[in-house]
């Protein structure tokens, strides 16, 4: 009768050595208000960029608050069945969203019977991450420059190809606009994830890939991909000789951008004290030097922002990848 307070047990003290806490500093601060732990779901497998980020969270959640928080990774259907998760969870039950863009600002306008809203079940509760993401081509590639690409594109009788993760995700969106924004056109291919989809581009098999950042760049680093350009409005520290889309001299291109936001959302039923609470605790968390400094690590950068500056966030992006998903006929 005891097993299931032994294995609980067990988890904590396995997530108190990943976390480096100490038995002490997993204490109190939740019991003490009669609260549940909390729990943050990231809808995506461990060892991902989604994954990172909100294990980062956690750690600095966990270190500066003296609380004990826990990440449940639960993967599927692009992301969908952890949000609904969230969605379905009690305000009692503690348990928080690790929201991305593809999760409340894409598969709302890109999956077509959804059993929930992610706008109107879900509360923001704030904002603390975005990334952007790098086009390449093969070390190889007579293409040397985005404006080349661009050319490329647009030649008559022009057969090239792109690469994904998967459809509907973010490299493909951003594929999907790149080439709209240029009238141009191209095949994609969509992957079962990253790895694969760069391994075939680095191997020539498929000519560019707007890829998250981490994992490219050990294929740049080792010589067999090319990074072009970075989609963020501006350069990132990480790679600070990457120009931006919008540096490329390709006139339609200024003002490109892609971005990924990360931030962490609650049930609707979430109290407002509660929500309040986190916000507060996550932009404190947040704008400390040592947390930027793991974001620029895994590619990304702060933006800070709460609640109601993410909940406007997450609309503009429902807006534009909206209109991106219903220009190239794409649905799940």
């Amino acid at each position: 009768m005891n097993r299931p307070a032994v294995k609980l047990a067990s988890r904590r003290r396995v997530l108190a050595a990943a976390l480096g806490l100490t038995a002490a500093s997993m204490a109190p601060a939740w019991a003490q208000r009669g609260s549940p732990v909390m729990r943050i779901i990231v809808p995506f497998a461990p060892g991902g960029g989604n994954d990172v980020l909100g294990r980062q969270m956690a750690h600095g959640l966990s270190e500066m608050f003296k609380e004990d928080v826990i990440v449940e990774n639960k993967p599927g259907a692009g992301g969908n069945l952890g949000t609904e998760q969230v969605v379905r969870a009690s305000a009692q039950s503690n348990t928080f969203l690790l929201g991305h863009t593809g999760t409340v600002s894409i598969n709302p306008v890109l999956y077509q019977n959804l059993k929930f809203n992610a706008s109107t079940d879900l509360q923001p509760v704030a904002m603390f991450a975005s990334s952007a993401l790098l086009l390449v081509v093969p070390a190889d590639s007579p293409i040397q420059s985005v404006q080349q690409l661009a050319d490329a594109l647009r030649k008559e009788g022009s057969d090239m190809d792109f690469a994904s993760s998967g459809t509907g995700t973010g490299g493909h969106l951003t594929g999907e606009m790149f080439l709209q924004t240029l009238g141009a056109k191209a095949v994609h291919v969509p992957y079962k994830g990253t790895a694969p989809a760069l391994a075939d581009v680095a191997g020539g098999q498929v000519d560019f890939c707007f890829s998250v950042i981490p994992a490219a760049m050990a294929m740049i680093k080792g010589g067999k991909l090319r990074a072009l350009a970075v989609t963020s409005p501006k350069r990132m520290n990480l790679l600070a000789d990457v120009p931006t889309m919008g540096e490329s001299g390709v006139r339609e291109l200024k003002g490109f951008e892609s971005t990924l936001t990360y931030g962490i959302l609650a049930p609707k039923s979430m109290p407002a004290d509660v929500v309040a609470e986190l916000e507060r605790k996550i932009l404190k968390v947040a704008a400390t030097s040592d947390f930027q400094s793991r974001l620029v690590v895994e590619g990304a950068e702060p933006m800070l922002g709460g609640s109601a500056d993410y909940g406007r966030r997450i609309q503009e992006e429902s807006r534009k990848w909206g209109e991106v998903v219903k220009a190239a006929g794409i649905a799940v």
